[in-house]
């Protein structure tokens, strides 16, 4: 394991399962101090034992204004400054058009758009000049899924904020980057298909339509996550880098 990132103070949002923890844990294991987020104490408890080393976890929802505030204070309490920002949290379920309520879009948009937006936002202070942001898109913002289309909006609204981004940060010489995971073998995706043999037929399929044979793991997901993150990836902004094993390609 390489030191990428000693020394450097690092915020993953979302840090408690699936990419968000497994990109923590990476964080941390090239060097970082890491703070995570995550709506539940005792997942957020559990986390940071598992991550161990210098990782701090904060309670919050990253779609409430006062809790991001919460997080960043946190972060001055023990540093000047935050190296890398990995927007990550997020989620969505499956409606079909017909059946999308007004709670189901508000929900989706506010955690995947609004969270993001304003974790950055309230970043910027103490973000370092040459700073590095990745956010968590998906390969669902590019495509079509069958009642999945507001998930798939709010994502693509977050691969379009870096294309902006990148001009209002210019001057400060902050990258910003986008990873769009495929289907990742996570607690979360089970979820979205209903947990049990059901979530189970469904990723069997998807992984028939993988170029590469199979779902991913959140492991390789956390790799692409620090390579946009780091100085090996130094004249690389704007960009989305799919890590979905071909699907969006074909």
């Amino acid at each position: 394991m390489t030191e990428r990132f000693n020394n450097k103070v690092v915020v993953v949002t979302g840090g408690t399962s699936g990419i968000g923890l497994a990109t923590a844990t990476a964080f941390v294991a090239e060097g970082a101090a890491v703070f995570i987020t995550g709506r539940r104490q005792d997942v957020l408890d559990a986390a940071v034992r598992e991550i161990g080393g210098r990782v701090t976890g904060v309670r919050a929802d990253m779609s409430n204004l006062a809790d991001i505030d919460r997080v960043y204070d946190a972060v001055q309490q023990q540093y000047p400054h935050i190296d890398v920002l990995f927007a990550n949290a997020g989620g969505g379920d499956m409606l079909p058009l017909g059946a999308i309520t007004e709670e189901h879009y508000q929900r989706t948009f506010d955690t995947n758009v609004k969270g993001t937006i304003f974790t950055v936002q309230k970043a910027l202070p103490l973000l370092k000049d040459g700073a590095s942001i990745v956010l968590t898109s998906s390969n669902a913002g590019a495509s079509g899924t069958p009642a999945f289309s507001v998930y798939g909006a709010s994502k693509a609204a977050v691969r379009n904020l870096a294309r902006s981004w990148i001009l209002d940060l210019k001057d400060r010489h902050i990258r910003v980057n986008v990873v769009s995971p495929g289907p990742i073998d996570t607690v979360g995706l089970t979820d979205v298909f209903g947990g049990g043999e059901q979530a189970q037929g469904v990723k069997d399929f998807l992984a028939s339509q993988i170029p590469v044979g199979r779902v991913g793991r959140p492991e390789e997901i956390a790799k692409a996550a620090l390579f946009l993150a780091s100085d090996d990836a130094s004249f690389i902004n704007g960009a989305e880098l799919f890590v979905d094993g071909g699907l969006t390609q074909i």
